[in-house]
């Protein structure tokens, strides 16, 4: 699956002879073809089955998800995930606190404080970017992208609670935990199906919304005040809570990403590529519970 959170990266559990996931048809350039869908199994679109990690000396031989299989050594697992996750999760976290706490925003030093917060999310950006076109995760890109997202987060949390709404920082955090544990809960249940349909149309959903905030935000910048008022009143809240389900969506995205590469026995260095993937999903949640609190709460 190349893409699976809002930034539509091309990161995905892939080696050199395809990709694991919804492309995993597609032949790499210069490479083999995997001529073959990896979710046979119990899937609408089902197909004869091609381990997409066939190349890893580690990987389980019984390509058929669910069958009995003998992982041997370097394979990503579930604790591989988490600890990774909780590493970049970490980083944001601790550079979130720092930055609240060492750039104040108080009038004399908010210009300041916001020029160090969006040039630290122009780095993240630009980390992603590097990150989601690389072959290969990177422990150091993918750190450093925590850490200089951590920084915006920071910095934009502080002013948000200072001159808009008192308090909210910590309803966004804990809806955006409510948010990952409701879909976990329902991923797991069954009560989500991951399939092309699912993913087709949540792609779809998120490069119009993404393509309406940009067209809002030029507005705004050459027209001035809100744009076409997307991100206040009525508008606002809607266009808030449509960013939330696309983040849930994108969550449901990135469980299915993780479920193939451990069924499938992927190099443990891509537990990696499933921190950065939650992580950018997380943030992603995070900021859009923000937004929408904060519209909530003005207008209280």
């Amino acid at each position: 699956m190349r893409s699976s959170n809002p930034v539509f990266s091309r990161r995905g559990f892939s080696r050199d002879n395809g990709y694991a996931g919804f492309n995993a048809q597609q032949p790499q350039a210069g490479g083999p073809a995997v001529g073959t869908n990896p979710y046979a199994t119990g899937n609408p679109y089902a197909g004869e089955a091609t381990n997409p990690y066939a190349t890893n000396p580690y990987a389980p031989q019984d390509t058929q998800l669910g069958a009995p299989q003998q992982a041997r050594g370097n394979v990503m697992t579930i604790d591989d995930v988490v600890s990774r996750t909780a590493m970049t999760l970490g980083t944001v976290v601790l550079t979130a606190v720092l930055s609240w706490l060492l750039l104040p925003v108080d009038p004399a030093n908010l210009g300041k404080s916001y020029g160090i917060a969006i040039g630290a999310a122009l780095v993240a950006l630009v980390l992603s970017l590097v990150q989601s076109f690389k072959r290969k995760p990177s422990p150091a890109l993918i750190l450093g992208y925590a850490a200089f997202e951590g920084v915006f987060l920071g910095v934009i949390s502080a002013a948000v609670s200072t001159y808009i709404a008192d308090g909210v920082v910590i309803q966004a955090v804990l809806g955006t935990m409510a948010v990952f544990a409701g879909v976990l809960i329902a991923y797991k249940m069954g009560w989500i199906r991951v399939n092309r349909r699912f993913y087709g149309f949540v792609m779809a959903a998120a490069m119009g919304f993404m393509l309406l905030m940009v067209t809002n935000l030029l507005f705004a910048v050459f027209a001035g005040g809100d744009g076409l008022g997307f991100r206040s009143g009525g508008l606002g809240i809607l266009f808030g809570v449509i960013g939330i389900i696309l983040g849930a969506c994108f969550l449901a995205l990135d469980f299915k990403q993780v479920e193939d590469g451990v069924n499938y026995g992927a190099p443990r260095e891509e537990a990696w590529l499933a921190a950065f993937g939650l992580t950018m999903t997380l943030v992603w949640i995070y900021l859009e519970m923000l937004r929408l609190l904060s519209i909530l709460q003005g207008d209280d």
